[in-house]
């Protein structure tokens, strides 16, 4: 006799399993599948077939299951997830008791009782199936489940799909030799606590901690025997019975649980139909996946970019991204929510998301000295450019981090210059003409190679800005075309692109910066981001940090992960750097964005490309950098911001003053509300040498600086010929 069934109902159910034998070779399996384990326990002569069993089979991974990554801000709080399955793995003491029970008593009550196999419960799908001519039910026990589960999830083809799920003989003795296997390997709570964790609980919800916030937005700890009762009912039939699409079948089967529960003697009779009488009570929470939902949806596209296209996060692209969604990685990042906030504030503000004149603005800020991320802003939700208000692309960030083949910089690129001859030791007082027209030659690349256009004439913008002389101090101001080219041409235009590589900077595409004498003018396409990392070098007294939008990652193993380092380094003088902070500071308040303060010491350059293409603001406090573009994704050039009207308001030409350095204003204030302050150093004595450079010795310097004031950067000449190339031509005019 078979073991486990009473005198009186053998005979029926050994004619049921004779009449199997007409299914051919699938019954003998399912009988064999019955036989084996009492042989094993009778010391049959089966040795072959138990040691087949007994052998620890190949080809089944429990390390663990695929679980849900989090991108988590400075603070501890939630940027993003990102999975394949919503699963959250709990340990046994932080999943309910009582819900322990219910899947018990629903799906394996005599669990604890046997071993890979429950003869009665196999049997007992053996007769079921006699009804339908197939094999319809599995019998299977909570270790048998959690190898099917197991399977499915380990699966990477059609073919491993199906193999664990068809209803097959083949595919229940492989799933019975490997939960022999399993239970040889863990005890029966661990195996319980991972099928918990692994188990579908309908609606995108996997594992019961995923499916108890989902549902009830509690952790499985927190469950009720209702709640616990109606998420046991759904593992079955998933599909059929999740709450969410079908509450009465949910509901029902909730019923039939407490009476399973009950019948066992688990719960008093009058638990169960005092529960069974009462509704479910669903507090849906739908799980984010992705940066599209995210709060910093751009900052969290970075992040998600810098672990998918870093090598030291997988070798292939393929690793890369199953590392992300299946690996339970704790991504702790820079975010600093307050700036941040700051930033989207300010950009939507100004630059409106669907504004009219279908511009767009993008702000990045770094923290000097440390090289972090403290915001990332787009005035775009992330989603297809084919809806209006939305983009794929950061502009604020790299082709690599964003897709963005960045965008010329104009005049913020001058601070570069000024750098350069700063650390050659020119004094504040250094006095250069500045003529109207200006012919590019004589200059040499890196390479010592003689570039420049001596058919070429730059000039400077606005009227009577040419044929005066300027110091080192208030040509900046003034940011002066001509001034600048001739400084960059007196400190050695190789000198000047040194320093700007020193601080970080390069083409948004990864090529190295081009080569002209227009270099100093910004032609070279960049981001936000890198502008603001170089500029927060100023702030940091010459120590420059590569950005860094990570701090650390964990696996579910509490192990870290390497990230990225930003690898900070003193790459100029702490006095050059204070000499350009000094400098820089007049800008704010005697120069092109006078007017543009936050109340406490600042530096920064406004930057307008020429024709109006875009504009910019970089600017920057000891504590923080940031770096502002205005522009026309469509294509500046074709686009300009002349005779701009935008959302009700019209600017006749659209300077870096204009909007750019209000968003800078505007973050920066907010983003540092109730900080302290922290002051620049005083530069070294001998820039002043030839004196503080803040006298111009021009008559109409009042006129000309009040004019300076009002525009921001002065505009191109109209006779300068824009291009859409990123690589211009020797001595292609930018400003």
């Amino acid at each position: 006799m078979l073991p486990g069934l009473r005198d009186d109902e053998a005979p029926d159910k050994f004619r049921a399993v004779r009449g199997l034998f007409g299914f051919g070779a699938l019954a003998g399996v399912l009988v064999a599948l019955l036989v084996l384990p009492t042989a094993f326990t009778a010391g049959v002569s089966t040795r072959d077939a138990a040691g087949w069993f007994e052998d620890v089979p190949d080809g089944l991974d429990t390390s663990g299951v695929p679980e849900r990554s989090t991108i988590l801000a400075r603070d501890g709080s939630s940027i993003a997830t990102f999975y394949y399955q919503n699963r959250i793995d709990v340990p046994l003491n932080q999943i309910a008791p009582v819900a322990r029970q219910a899947v018990l008593a629903i799906e394996d009550s005599r669990f604890y009782q046997h071993g890979a196999l429950d003869s009665k419960g196999t049997l007992r799908a053996l007769i079921s199936n006699l009804g339908s001519g197939q094999v319809t039910q599995g019998g299977s026990g909570i270790t048998q489940q959690y190898v099917k589960n197991l399977l499915l999830t380990q699966a990477t083809n059609d073919n491993q799909r199906k193999g664990a799920t068809e209803v097959s003989a083949g595919r229940k003795m492989r799933e019975l030799r490997y939960a022999v296997a399993v239970e040889k390997k863990f005890s029966k709570d661990e195996i319980l606590r991972r099928y918990l964790n692994i188990a579908y609980f309908g609606d995108g919800a996997y594992g019961i901690e995923a499916a108890a916030r989902h549902y009830f937005s509690k952790n499985a700890s927190q469950l009720t025997l209702g709640e616990s009762a109606l998420l046991a009912g759904v593992v079955r039939y998933p599909y059929a019975y999740d709450p969410v699409n079908h509450p009465d079948a949910a509901r029902q089967r909730r019923d039939v649980v407490l009476t399973r529960m009950a019948d066992l003697g688990w719960i008093p009779r009058a638990t169960a139909d005092t529960a069974a009488k009462q509704p479910v009570q669903l507090r849906v929470h739908e799980a984010r996946n992705g940066c599209v939902s995210s709060g910093a949806p751009f900052f969290c596209d970075y992040v998600q970019r810098e672990i998918l296209t870093n090598p030291a996060f997988g070798k292939t692209q393929a690793a890369r991204e199953k590392l992300l969604k299946q690996g339970g990685l704790t991504i702790r990042t820079t975010l600093d929510w307050k700036v941040q906030n700051a930033a989207q504030k300010a950009v939507d503000s100004h630059v409106p998301p669907k504004n009219s004149a279908h511009k767009a603005a993008a702000e990045a800020l770094v923290e000097p000295g440390t090289g972090q991320i403290k915001g990332m802003a787009v005035d775009r939700d992330l989603g297809p450019d084919s809806q209006r208000g939305k983009t794929w692309i950061n502009f604020a960030a790299d082709a690599d981090h964003g897709s963005s083949i960045g965008m010329q910089a104009g005049s913020t690129f001058k601070a570069f210059t000024l750098a350069a001859a700063l650390e050659q030791d020119m004094p504040f007082g250094t006095m250069m003409d500045a003529p109207t027209e200006f012919t590019p030659t004589g200059y040499r690349d890196c390479d010592g190679k003689r570039v420049g256009d001596p058919n070429a004439s730059l000039r400077n913008a606005g009227d009577g800005e040419g044929g005066k002389s300027f110091s080192l101090v208030t040509g900046t101001w003034h940011s002066v075309n001509t001034f600048f080219l001739g400084l960059e041409k007196e400190v050695g235009l190789c000198d000047t692109v040194q320093m700007a590589e020193k601080l970080g900077m390069r083409q948004a595409n990864g090529k190295p910066l081009e080569e002209y004498p227009s270099f100093t003018l910004g032609f070279n396409p960049v981001s936000p981001l890198r502008l603001a990392a170089a500029y927060a070098t100023f702030g940091a007294r010459g120590k420059y940090c590569k950005p860094i939008a990570i701090t650390s990652i964990t696996g579910t193993d509490g192990k870290p992960l390497k990230v990225p380092a930003a690898s900070c380094k003193q790459v100029i003088d702490k006095g050059v750097a204070d000499a350009v902070n000094y400098v820089l500071q007049g800008v704010l308040t005697k120069g092109t964005a006078a007017g543009s303060g936050i109340g406490r010491p600042a530096a920064g350059k406004t930057g307008t490309v020429d024709n109006f293409s875009a504009a910019w603001f970089a600017g920057y406090t000891p504590d923080l950098a940031s770096a502002v573009w205005v522009g026309d994704p469509r294509g500046g050039y074709k686009y300009p911001m002349d005779d701009l009207c935008m959302n009700g308001e019209c600017y006749g030409e659209v300077f870096g003053a204009t909007i750019p350095a209000p968003i800078w204003q505007d973050t920066m204030s907010a983003a540092l509300d109730g900080t302290s302050e922290t002051d620049f150093h005083s530069p070294p004595s001998h820039y002043f040498s030839m004196g503080d450079g803040e006298t111009d010795p021009n008559k109409k310097d009042k006129k000309d600086k009040k004019k300076g004031d009002k525009k921001g950067d002065p505009s191109p000449s109209p006779s300068t010929p824009p291009t859409l190339s990123p690589s211009p031509k020797p001595g292609g005019p930018k400003h």
